[in-house]
């Protein structure tokens, strides 16, 4: 699919959709190519002039492969954050800048070009060329970050209270908890580091520019920040999960101890009547008429005697 979009009167705006080769000889200042189809690739290179990067190559992670200049202009491969089904996982988008047009390339919807696309709507993207849409995308990328820390920063607390302060929580069910917070706050880094990696990259080769310098050191500042956050949510998760296994141990050795505190009760008694089953003619108690109560007295006492020491000595 897709999408071209306008400065107007210092405003991004979403031009109105129309026949693809009309949309792109409207000379739009930002192309958002969304899961494009054959005909819109082939579309595209046409009106590039080059070849749109394969699936396979926006993927690649040397930085060489990541971070270039050609003919088309300068190509940045950035990940993003996407969620599906619950679990986060990270979606890379290619930027293709131009003097006066950016192209963006990717294989999924996004929630931050999603947000983006609101905002225009409402007039609340003020840009003045393409490069400074490029520096507000990844403006927009660090803030919906920033918003998932944070809402993984609630979750913890709540995992928190579940581990420490529960009873009768399932702890099991905190570990699952526990583990997808740590993998997203993983993928969160991942796009923390990736994004530093790119805005540093744009800022090397858009010296010129010096509005859109001190808006990329803004967002470099924001990174760092975020990268702190993101450092003290990965001990977090560590301190909960190790906490978590130490109570799911402690309630093991409770079990295995009253296991082990039973077996040793019942073998006073056991031995007693292993005893009293040999089959020797020559046993005093045998034609004893209280031999039968005074061995089951005997193993009462040789049970209940192990109990109370270990009562008295706080074991129980």
């Amino acid at each position: 699919m897709l999408r071209v979009f306008n400065i107007e009167q210092g405003s991004l705006a979403e031009q109105e959709q129309g026949p693809e080769g009309h949309l792109l000889s409207a000379r739009g200042v930002w192309v958002d190519t969304h899961e494009p189809t054959d005909e819109e690739r082939e579309l595209l290179q046409q009106f590039l002039r080059t070849e749109l990067p394969e699936s396979d190559d926006v993927e690649e992670i040397e930085s060489s492969a990541r971070y270039f200049v050609d003919a088309a202009g300068i190509h940045v491969h950035s990940l993003f954050l996407a969620q599906s089904e619950g679990r986060h996982h990270t979606v890379t988008t290619a930027f293709i800048l131009q003097k006066d047009r950016l192209f963006t390339l990717r294989e999924e919807e996004l929630a931050d070009f999603r947000l983006l696309r609101m905002r225009a709507r409402r007039g609340q993207v003020e840009v003045h060329s393409p490069r400074e849409l490029m520096v507000e995308i990844f403006d927009q990328k660090v803030e919906n970050l920033a918003d998932q820390l944070e809402d993984i920063h609630t979750k913890l607390e709540t995992v928190s209270h579940l581990v420490l302060e529960d009873e009768d929580a399932s702890l099991e069910d905190a570990i699952d908890q526990l583990a997808k917070l740590e993998d997203s706050n993983g993928k969160i880094r991942l796009c923390l580091m990736d994004t530093k990696r790119s805005v540093s990259y744009l800022m090397r080769h858009l010296r010129s520019d010096q509005e859109m310098q001190e808006n990329a050191r803004i967002i470099m500042k924001d990174v760092d920040t975020l990268m702190s956050h993101n450092t003290f949510l990965f001990d977090k998760i560590n301190f909960l999960m190790d906490s978590t296994q130490g109570f799911i141990n402690i309630e093991q050795n409770q079990i295995i101890k009253i296991f082990s505190i039973a077996a040793v009760t019942f073998l006073p008694p056991t031995l007693v009547a292993s005893i009293y089953g040999m089959n020797f003619q020559l046993m005093p108690e045998l034609n004893w008429q209280l031999g039968y109560p005074f061995a089951l007295g005997l193993m009462v006492i040789s049970g209940i005697s192990p109990y109370l020491y270990f009562k008295r000595k706080g074991w129980l």
